[in-house]
């Protein structure tokens, strides 16, 4: 007898086979079929029992949630929805389930209620297809940048920094409550703190990250990082993991061609690994917008944004040539968008970048040549002294997935730009001196994981591709 999950029994085409297979009950009826999943795939495996042969007491047990173990023979299914199943000839209750209790019975729940019940949510065919993506997804990340030559980089999670200068950080101290020494000014003295500074939670690695591309060449960042901005959209998490690959000798002409290549690259893993769980999501997705205003619906299905995105060039445009677009595009000049575009330097909002994607072009955009004061410190100022070489990858659906840049290498220059933002030397001088020693030219971008989770899912809150988000009021689990 052969143990085998429920994926290989039902990818095998081996009938008349002794197997032993565990899992959950999902449903039981008429005292005799059992629909058994395990996780390893969306799909349940039908157990007939005999149950004029079995100990009714078993038969009381077996309940949505209950674990057993199954012994018996794959047989042709006689019913629909399944070519085989398993014919039962063994049965033990491994965990039981009070039917009374337990939270994920087999109807629809709000997703709400599911986020409540994160720690068994996963049992739901929704949950179970989104987390079986997320882990094939950060396989392809990982496969990707080894495959390409890069090294796997963990940069601190505890920082005395803010790359972004955002300022939105989570405070890491050894202070006991209201005991923290002060200055004669009446400031928190850090100094006497266990780090002898004040650090917090990293926003991002990319700052490390460069220091290991200037010596190995390539390298990335895979890691958890933090933010404490207090909103409660779906957009937003606490708590989130981001994707930065760092490369030295290049520039952002090649900082968008590994941009979209890397993108494609793990997209097209993903259809290929995940079909079934795919297959579910673009069903699931397609009811849910079904169910919209006629207005509203997304012109494209899970699985059509999904190709759209691997069988397209993706278009490069400046951010000046952009911003004509928009301007001059119907929705503006009829009032349509939320935020007008009225001049150059205008910060672009999603509404903007869908509709560049989705209406104009009809194809992924990478918009590049940033003006400076709406970028990041780190961002090499063009010649014209008034843009940088950033550049950002728009999707449909969802707008931004990646920003990245040309980093500025120039000693002088980066440092009056942090100069201009009050930035102190002292706290970066370790980054200025990649700028000291063998300085060269070189480019990264960022990719918030659970962004990209979102689009390969369908999933439209982010709280709902990650295990346990973490969102203002909610620590949960």
């Amino acid at each position: 007898m052969i143990e085998k999950n429920v994926a290989e029994i039902l990818n095998s085409d081996a009938l008349l086979q002794e197997v032993h297979l565990k899992g959950w009950v999902r449903t039981f009826r008429s005292n005799r079929f059992i629909a058994l999943n395990d996780g390893s795939t969306i799909k349940n495996i039908q157990c007939v029992i005999d149950f004029e042969n079995t100990d009714e007491n078993i038969l009381k047990r077996i309940t949505t949630g209950a674990s057993i173990s199954v012994k018996g023979i794959i047989v042709e299914s006689q019913g629909r929805g399944q070519t085989v199943e398993v014919q039962v000839s063994e049965i033990e209750v491994l965990g039981d389930s009070n039917p009374d209790e337990y939270p994920i019975q087999p109807k629809k729940h709000s997703f709400e209620f599911l986020r409540e019940n994160a720690h068994l949510r996963m049992r739901t065919n929704t949950f179970s297809a989104v987390m079986r993506v997320r882990s094939k997804l950060s396989f392809a990340v990982h496969k990707y940048f080894q495959e390409n030559g890069f090294n796997y980089v963990n940069t601190p999670i505890i920082t005395g920094s803010d790359a972004e200068g955002a300022g939105e950080m989570f405070r890491v101290t050894s202070f006991e409550d209201n005991k923290a020494p002060v200055t004669e000014d009446g400031k928190i003295d850090y100094s006497k703190d266990f780090f002898g500074k004040e650090t917090n939670l990293t926003v991002s690695g990319q700052l490390e990250a460069e220091t290991f591309a200037m010596s190995l060449g390539k390298a990335y960042t895979f890691g958890p990082t933090f933010r404490a901005e207090n909103s409660n959209t779906t957009r937003h998490l606490a708590e989130f993991w981001m994707i930065e690959p760092e490369v030295a000798f290049m520039n952002l002409d090649g900082n968008m061609d590994l941009a979209e290549d890397f993108i494609k690259s793990v997209i097209n893993d993903i259809l290929e690994t995940c079909k079934d769980d795919l297959a579910f999501l673009d069903q699931r997705l397609t009811q849910e917008e079904n169910s919209k205003p006629q207005a509203q619906r997304s012109e494209m299905s899970l699985l059509e944004k999904l190709k759209f995105v691997v069988d397209n060039n993706f278009k490069r445009v400046s951010y000046t040539e952009a911003i004509d677009i928009l301007r001059n595009s119907k929705p503006n000049k009829k009032k349509k968008f939320q935020f007008p575009i009225n001049e150059w330097g205008a910060d672009l909002q999603s509404e903007h970048e869908r509709f560049l994607v989705e209406k104009h072009f009809k194809c992924p955009v990478i918009l590049f040549d940033y003006p400076a004061n709406i970028k990041a410190f780190y961002m090499r100022l063009n010649d014209d002294g008034k843009t940088v070489r950033a550049m950002d990858v728009l999707f449909p659906g969802i707008g931004e997935i990646v920003g990245g840049s040309q980093r500025e290498e120039r000693y002088e220059v980066l440092v009056e730009k942090m100069k201009a933002l009050d930035i102190p030397e002292e706290e970066l001088w370790w980054y200025l001196d990649l700028r000291k020693y063998g300085t060269a030219e070189h480019s990264g971008f960022g990719l918030g994981f659970e962004r990209l989770v979102q689009f390969v899912t369908g999933m439209s809150n982010i709280r709902d591709v990650i295990p346990f988000p973490r969102t203002p009021q909610n620590a949960e689990f």
